[in-house]
């Protein structure tokens, strides 16, 4: 995903200030990440906790429904980190922390991992082991057939959000990761269809994916007109 860290440590830092000033840099990054790392896993850990009391203790910490709970939770948290993973850019632009890209990266893989948990929970708790209903699903209901389409779309961004890949693939790594934007939309469109009536929950994130791909418009529009200018 875009995700990869474009911000680099520069090779005379560790020069200039020796292996010391280094490793006085890194400790707040890995404790950023570490703290990143537990943010995300978090709504999985308090899912996991709900799920077991439901199944052994009879609780109704998931509500009426527990699987529609499930496949719920673990969308909308694939949704939220894809589109926190989206405002990486625009934050590292407007703020001019450059250190905020090392975590993009991150962040559009546990937005990856919950929308595996989406599926799995769909396929395991709701088709009950029939996956080859699947495709019958996908034929038939439109929010389902974007929704697996964005998750195949993230696949391959995934896979290649490695450094490895990002020098095999030279600048087609940027262009493949430019269908990012279009799993966004594919993704708030799955939710709209599959919300159906109460349409505010998928409208603020419809507007959240608005602005964020527009800013990325204005600003491909500016530097067009800059070099233009030029």
């Amino acid at each position: 995903m875009r995700g990869i860290e474009d911000a680099r440590t520069p090779r005379d830092g560790r020069n200039a200030h020796g292996p010391s000033g280094g490793m006085k840099r890194t400790r707040p990054l890995l404790a950023a990440k570490a703290l990143v790392h537990a943010l995300a896993l978090t709504p999985l850990a308090i899912l996991a906790w709900q799920f077991w009391s439901v199944l052994h203790a009879g609780s109704d910490a998931l509500g009426a429904d527990p699987v529609a709970e499930v496949e719920h939770r673990t969308g909308l948290w694939a949704l939220r980190l894809l589109m926190i993973t989206l405002a990486i850019t625009p934050l590292r632009q407007l703020t001019g922390q450059a250190v905020l890209i090392r975590f993009r990266r991150m962040l559009g893989l546990y937005a990856f991992f919950y929308a595996c948990l989406h599926l799995a929970s769909y396929l395991v708790l709701d088709l009950q082991g029939y996956w080859t209903q699947i495709f019958e699903e996908i034929a038939k209901r439109p929010y389902i057939t974007v929704g697996f389409t964005a998750w195949l779309l993230l696949i391959p961004l995934a896979v290649t959000s490695t450094q490895g890949w990002i020098r095999r693939l030279g600048r087609r790594w940027g262009q493949l990761h430019k269908a990012i934007y279009a799993v966004g939309v594919l993704a708030v469109l799955h939710f709209w269809w599959l919300v159906k009536s109460d349409i505010r929950e998928p409208l603020l994130y419809a507007a959240v994916l608005a602005v964020l791909l527009g800013w990325r418009l204005a600003r491909r529009f500016s530097r067009n007109r800059t070099a233009a200018a030029r």
